[in-house]
């Protein structure tokens, strides 16, 4: 079953987890948008725009280059929203099938729940790190930010594969 438009359409009720992610993932969200709204005007005119590897500061940029992040973030909750309704056109193996198809399906859309929300709270972060460097509280989260996020990103993609193996 190669082609995705000939995999059975399922439906399947959100989890429990999925939920519980979707509500941490948006209330970090709308929460950032809330702290850059209650802050704007105590911004200067120049914020921290870009972070090197090291977590260090190697670009300052107007305080509007700040709306990037929630825009961003929005974008790719929308994306991923969209692939999350709809698990069929996911990339599987060749044995899936009408039986283990709801199996798949249900580890792909988590997986995808999971990076959505990973990414929002990861947006989140950077937005309040580079607003509270700006006006003063000096907060940042240093060398541990780049590595902590790629494995917080790696993590499901690799127990998302490891559970489809599994799937017989």
């Amino acid at each position: 079953m190669s082609n995705s438009w000939k995999r059975p359409k399922i439906k399947i009720s959100k989890t429990k987890s999925e939920w519980l992610w979707d509500i941490l993932g948006y209330s970090f969200y709308l929460g950032s948008f809330i702290f850059l709204i209650y802050n704007w005007n105590r911004l200067p005119d120049k914020v921290p725009a870009h972070y090197n590897p090291l977590g260090e500061i190697d670009r300052w940029g107007s305080k509007m280059e700040l709306l990037i992040l929630p825009i961003i973030g929005a974008f790719i909750a929308v994306l991923m929203q969209v692939l999350e309704k709809f698990p069929e056109s996911h990339n599987y193996p060749e044995r899936l099938n009408q039986e283990n198809a709801k199996e798949f399906y249900l580890i792909s859309r988590k997986m995808i729940n999971l990076l959505k929300n990973i990414c929002l709270i990861t947006f989140t972060l950077l937005l309040f790190e580079s607003v509270s460097i700006a006006i003063g509280w000096g907060i940042s989260f240093g060398v541990w930010f780049l590595p902590i996020t790629i494995i917080s990103v790696l993590i499901p993609i690799i127990v998302g594969i490891i559970k489809q193996k599994k799937v017989r």
